[in-house]
């Protein structure tokens, strides 16, 4: 190994050495971490870029440690050790605080339940702050630890503060007055809203990736997206407010229940709305690991990261989710 060691490793990159020198098989080593074989290959490939070395030989039939991995595995465990211990002295003390967006949205509060189940000594504590966006700013300045949502939606400056995992890719909706025109489908083409206006959250300056992934989604279909409305806080002033708007409501399939509106899968294509979990880069603590676990069980169990070949979903999205760094 290169006397120019690095001043600084993260724990997750040894942790996925670790587990690939003691399976010596990525894709049992990618299983027992609940990450994807091709983020865990991309881990080990910057562990070594960075310690400036190769630690493991690759075959066609199996993998070995090289010298530097034997030398550098004892040196890991240690560190993963005292780590662990720290985390149990310290990390379990402050409760993670965790934003599902809105109460009613059932894939962040799925994964949030799990990861209760998983790890009942640790506090995850439920916010509901309302857009990735406005989450990304309380994440980076320490007041929130973890949000659900559209990632690539974000701006890039807030992106590179920012770690995530891919959990869902989660069918799109339509909420509808129960006296609209398209209300007696049972699923509405997405050419069946052309000349609509459908509401975005446009204004609402905390759900701008929202209004950008619809956007992208009516672009060249003759949609309109509604003009910005007045900020409601709540489920009772939204109501009201969409409600006297009356225009179509684009949503997941999961939105909760309105008065007087029918929700309607779109299809023809079937839209997709990209959700990861997103956390601070750099936040250690034992709730994150519990929140990934959850998701990737979640995701596996329910087929959540599967997508039919002719859905939609903005090519950007599946670029920025697809890459871990």
């Amino acid at each position: 190994m290169p006397a120019s060691a690095p001043n600084h490793l993260d724990p997750r990159l040894l942790r996925a050495f670790v587990a690939v020198a003691e399976e010596l098989h990525f894709t049992r080593a990618a299983a027992r971490l609940y990450v994807a074989q091709q983020a865990l290959s991309r881990d080990i490939r910057r562990l070594e870029r960075e310690l400036g070395a190769d630690l493991f030989v690759r075959s066609t039939r199996r993998v070995a440690l090289s010298a530097d991995g034997e030398r550098l595995l004892p040196y890991a465990r240690r560190v993963l050790a005292a780590h662990d211990e720290l985390l149990a002295a310290f990390g379990e003390a402050r409760p993670l605080l965790v934003d599902l967006n809105s109460p009613g949205l059932a894939t962040g509060r799925r994964v949030l339940h799990r990861a209760r189940e998983l790890a009942p000594e640790c506090e995850l504590m439920a916010r509901f702050e309302s857009g990735l966006t406005f989450a990304a700013g309380e994440l980076i300045a320490g007041r929130l630890d973890a949000s659900f949502g559209r990632f690539a939606g974000l701006d890039p400056a807030l992106r590179a503060q920012l770690d995530q995992q891919p959990v869902r890719y989660e069918p799109m909706a339509v909420v509808l007055p129960e006296d609209h025109r398209l209300a007696e489908l049972s699923e509405v083409p997405l050419a069946a809203l052309a000349g609509e206006t459908v509401y975005a959250g446009a204004g609402n300056p905390r759900t701008p990736e929202w209004t950008d992934l619809a956007r992208q989604l009516f672009e060249g279909r003759g949609i309109g997206i509604a003009p910005p409305a007045p900020l409601a806080v709540g489920d009772e002033e939204f109501e009201r407010i969409m409600a006297k708007m009356r225009n179509p409501i684009l949503v997941v399939v999961d939105f909760p229940a309105m008065a007087r509106t029918v929700l309607r899968p779109l299809v023809d294509p079937v839209p997709f709305s990209p959700v990861s979990l997103v956390w601070r880069r750099g936040l250690l603590h034992p709730g994150i690991d519990a929140l990934r676990q959850a998701a990737a069980q979640l995701a596996s169990e329910e087929g959540w990261l599967r997508r039919p070949v002719d859905g939609w979903v903005p090519a950007t999205d599946v670029n920025i989710i697809s890459t871990r760094k």
